[in-house]
């Protein structure tokens, strides 16, 4: 016999007698992945590990609005490459947003459209060192810093020492970028153990960056 519950508390009685639900801490690892490499992958799981986040997000930008450098590949073709480097590891996820909305990919603009359909989140995103002293430039920095933290993760010879509330992660000093696997690939030089195989595969296959 199936007693009828005639007593159930409101949503918002629950919440009174225990407090607010913890929020979950998700970490955020933006770029232009051109091509993602390595390096990317070992920056992600330090900063998820030293903080506890449950997942890192992958956005690969549209048009980044910081590096003055030549146009990036085709979007998806660095979706593909991104795709297949992450993976292996389940707590690493792609969000597209930025490569939909097409045009300069504004931090700001990502992070209030993160926030307004994730309210239950709290957002790390994650810059190297060399970026922190230009966070004073950025787009709408004041209001970003209310929306999300700051992670920097050191690189060499640059400092973190900022007066904006940055989170400094220590990650080991791995000397690889994109600009370099690019230029290797041009030079016809390995690029083995500096990208998943699967994208040394795939820059091969579609014949990327040999003009560079």
């Amino acid at each position: 016999m199936v007693n009828k519950v005639t007593n159930v508390m409101e949503p918002e009685t629950l919440t009174e007698v225990y407090g607010a639900l913890p929020k979950r801490k998700v970490g955020i690892l933006g770029g232009t992945f051109n091509p993602p490499h390595l390096g990317h992958l070992v920056i992600a799981e330090q900063v998820k590990d030293q903080l506890d986040l449950e997942e890192i997000l992958f956005i690969p930008s549209a048009e980044p609005p910081h590096k003055k450098e030549k146009k990036t590949i085709d979007g998806q073709h660095r979706l593909t490459m991104l795709s297949e480097t992450i993976k292996s590891n389940q707590d690493f996820k792609i969000e597209e947003l930025e490569l939909k909305r097409g045009g300069k990919s504004f931090t700001h603009d990502t992070v209030y459209e993160l926030k307004n359909a994730n309210p239950d989140v709290d957002y790390y995103f994650i810059i190297g060192a060399d970026m922190v002293q230009d966070l004073k430039n950025w787009y709408k920095i004041e209001e970003l810093l209310s929306m999300v933290q700051f992670v920097a993760v050191n690189r060499p010879s640059y400092s973190m020492n900022t007066g904006y509330p940055v989170i400094a992660v220590d990650v080991p000093n791995i000397d690889i970028s994109s600009t370099l696997i690019r230029q290797k690939v041009s030079d016809q030089c390995s690029i083995r153990y500096l990208v998943s195989e699967e994208v040394e595969k795939y820059i091969e296959s579609e014949g990327l960056y040999k003009n560079e």
